[in-house]
């Protein structure tokens, strides 16, 4: 027989995910670092997709999730040619030191 995951489990996983995401991009001040925070809050939220499709026996929830997969992807394509541009320019990563910025 089959055991299924409780809703509740699987929402709760997601929203602990999403606030470590959450965490990280607030306290970390490298850019890489902010980017794979960034990174988990998508999985986070793809997952909170998945076991609500799940839940409703309705496959919305995997589309979503291919979706939110295809967005982090070319999130994290940008992100990063941005990234080797701003480190390129600037020599650091540093968040706060790219604060201040003349433009």
């Amino acid at each position: 027989m089959l055991a299924s995951i409780p809703t509740e489990h699987g929402l709760y996983l997601a929203a602990a995910l999403f606030l470590l995401g959450l965490i990280g991009v607030l306290v970390r001040r490298n850019l890489i670092f902010m980017l794979l925070s960034l990174e988990i809050m998508l999985n986070a939220t793809g997952l909170a997709f998945i076991v609500a499709g799940a839940r409703w026996g309705e496959a919305e929830g995997q589309i979503m999730f291919m979706l939110i997969l295809t967005l982090a992807a070319a999130e994290a394509a940008v992100a990063l040619v941005l990234i080797l541009l701003v480190y390129r320019r600037f020599g650091t990563l540093d968040a706060d030191r790219l604060s201040r910025m003349r433009g």
